[in-house]
């Protein structure tokens, strides 16, 4: 946006926050996710609900809001009845709840939107997420994700959130695809130790991002607190440049029960560690709520 620096200029002199998790903010509201569009079918049937959303992260502290975009597709919302160019209209308008939380925040610094891209398996909705090795090439992975970009850059956010990527094939994809789109990128991928969630290295997987031109930061979400470290480091130490950090609560999920088990580790002594080791975007994913962000938010501009 006019009148702001840009995302990738402040990120030189300065570190952001990220939201937290925007299912959990919309569950906490009241709203059922429990269907294939998950967060993304509130754009059809409720966007005033994402912008409340975005809104009560940005007035908790948050810099940066990310759209309900993740699970946002032309195959998905085909599965719903939806048509190409209604699908179109809903990626735009993810951008634009985002953009309207922006203008009614109550708060003087900065503010930037980033646009949504989640792995293939988002769309399947069946858990490959975190698995990766869809059986795909990667030149049909750029070719699923190629158009939704199209129209999410066109809708003219501050920066695509390319995230939750499980392996180095779809990354490559990725990369691809955000070429001429005139709109940069932050890669980050869901990790578990060392390692993509498809098993390969972490430090292949952010070797390969660096070499991009379009990408301002690499790392990892959707990860535990206790990963997030070593990922940062590790990615600074390969990329040398910005890195972005978003993880869960560090809760665990029982599939059996459906309920949620263990205790959050995410604490603001964790935030300052992240910093210290290079993180310029930190913020939370699953389970991190405006609260916590709040706390984000004061550990990273306390003096």
């Amino acid at each position: 946006m006019s009148g702001i620096p840009s995302l990738a200029e402040t990120l030189t002199t300065g570190t952001v926050v990220l939201d937290g998790g925007l299912s959990n903010q919309l569950a906490a509201a009241g709203h059922d996710l429990g269907d294939e569009l998950w967060s993304a079918r509130l754009l059809a049937e409720d966007p005033e609900a994402v912008t409340a959303a975005h809104l009560a992260y940005f007035e908790a502290g948050a810099d940066v809001a990310i759209t309900a975009s993740y699970q946002a597709t032309f195959e998905g919302f085909a599965r719903r009845g939806i048509g190409r160019e209604r699908a179109r209209e809903l990626l735009a308008l993810s951008v634009g709840c985002a953009r309207e939380a922006a203008r009614r925040a109550r708060v003087s610094r900065p503010l930037w939107v980033a646009a949504s891209v989640g792995p293939y398996g988002a769309m399947l909705a069946d858990g490959s997420e975190y698995r990766g090795r869809y059986g795909l090439t990667v030149s049909e992975l750029e070719a699923f994700h190629r158009p939704r970009l199209e129209v999410l850059a066109a809708a003219g956010p501050d920066v695509l959130a390319l995230e939750t990527i499980p392996d180095t094939d779809e990354a490559e994809a990725l990369l691809r695809a955000v070429r001429g789109l005139g709109v940069p990128a932050w890669l980050s991928y869901s990790a578990a130790g060392d390692r993509t969630r498809a098993g390969q290295p972490l430090e292949d997987a952010f070797a390969l991002a660096a070499r991009a031109d379009e990408v301002i930061a690499v790392g990892v979400n959707c990860c535990t607190p206790e990963d997030a470290g070593h990922a940062v480091a590790l990615a600074a130490r390969v990329t040398g440049g910005p890195v972005v950090v978003y993880p869960n609560s560090g809760e665990g999920w029982d599939a059996g029960a459906r309920a949620w088990t263990g205790r959050p580790t995410f604490t603001g002594e964790r935030v300052t560690a992240w910093r210290a080791s290079g993180a310029r975007l930190i913020g939370g994913c699953c389970r991190v709520g405006p609260e916590t962000i709040r706390s984000v938010a004061t550990a990273l501009r306390t003096p």
